[in-house]
Order: C-alpha cells, then sequence, then structure tokens
C-alpha cells in the first residue's frame, strides 16, 4: 500500500443494518484493508456478531458512539493547534513529514486527544499504529517511523515551530528530506515526550 497514513471518520449509522447510532451507546469499529487504503466499518455490536464478513479486520475495537455537537463559532487562530496540524498533514500525504505527524500524534495521545487502539507489524517490518480521536471518532492509522533517541529533539523542534508558526511546512520537510534516514535498534525505539 503506497499511504503511510490514513484518517477515516467516524460513521452516524450502521454499516450493516443501516439504522442510526445511538448517542453514548455502545460501538464496534474496525478497519478493512482495501488496495486503496482502508475502509471503516462503525456498527451496534449485535450487528457485528451477526453480520456475515468474508474478511478479517486490519484493527477492531469497542467504544461508544457519541453524536457530533454543534460547534459554537470561534474566533480564528493564527496558530494552528496539534490537532489541526495532524489532519493537515496527514491531508498532505507526503512521507517527508512522517516523523513530525508521529510526534503529533504521540503528543495528542499522551494530551488525552487521541487514543491508541492498534499497533500492526506489516510483512515488510514496518508498524502502523490505529488512533482514534475520543471526542470526533475519526480514526489514523500512522506509519511509525521508529524515531532514533538522538533525532528526537530535532523533531520535537520542528513540531514546535510549525504550531508556533516559526517555520513553514515546505521548510520543515525540506530538513526532513536531507536528514539522515537511519532506523532505530530495536532496543533504541522511544515515544517522544509531550511538551
Amino acid at each position: 500500500m503506497s499511504q503511510e497514513w490514513n484518517i477515516r471518520s467516524r460513521g452516524h449509522i450502521c454499516s450493516f443494518c443501516e439504522k442510526p447510532l445511538v448517542d453514548k451507546a455502545p460501538l464496534v469499529s474496525a478497519l478493512k484493508e482495501t488496495t486503496g487504503g482502508y475502509e471503516r466499518f462503525d456498527c451496534h455490536p449485535e450487528c457485528w456478531k451477526t453480520a456475515e464478513k468474508d474478511w478479517v479486520p486490519f484493527s477492531q475495537w469497542d467504544g461508544v458512539y457519541f453524536a457530533p455537537k454543534k460547534e459554537e463559532k470561534k474566533e480564528t487562530l493564527k496558530k494552528e493547534d496539534a490537532g489541526e496540524l495532524l489532519r493537515k498533514l496527514m491531508t498532505l500525504d507526503d512521507p517527508a513529514m512522517k516523523n513530525v505527524v508521529y510526534v503529533l500524534a504521540v503528543m495528542l495521545e499522551r494530551s488525552k486527544i487521541l487514543v491508541e487502539r492498534d499497533a500492526k507489524e506489516l510483512e515488510d517490518g514496518t508498524i502502523r499504529r490505529v488512533y482514534e480521536d475520543r471526542k470526533q471518532g475519526d480514526t489514523f492509522v500512522i506509519l511509525d517511523p521508529r524515531l532514533r533517541l538522538e533525532n528526537l529533539g530535532e523533531v520535537q523542534q520542528q513540531v514546535v515551530a510549525l504550531l508556533s508558526g516559526t517555520k513553514t511546512l515546505g521548510e520543515v520537510a525540506q530538513e526532513e528530506e536531507s536528514a539522515p534516514t537511519e532506523e532505530a535498534a530495536p532496543n533504541e525505539e522511544t515515544q517522544p515526550q509531550a511538551e
């Protein structure tokens, strides 16, 4: 699969019976791997148990459905927050930004905005982590770049520069493309600390 990451929004009707999902009711979510990416299924637990499926989920988890709430109009912010920046970067699908995307996801996980639902090691040795936005229910499939400890500080500085507006995406992408691309040895892997 060519995509290194992927966003899939939570559905508002059951993927099998097509009846509306009920606010604060149990929910089963699953990702099906397809040639074009991932297909997301959100359904009532009883529908998941009884539906005929000729496929094995890439990832599956139980959760609670929260109906979307009307948001009050906010003042426009000049600086992006970490969640907005993550969504923007994932929409761009730029492999040069894989380290920044991963660090943002971990920061949002540590801030209790995202929750890791699954991690899959693929045949080629890459790891894809499945995160879900706790409020909006969107699913993010993110490549774990296995950052080396000595590279972590630089990536965190890039994230801070992007969030503060002192660097552009283009400047950070250039830095990433010119940086060495060594993967961490298994005992050197690390998860970034939230700022």
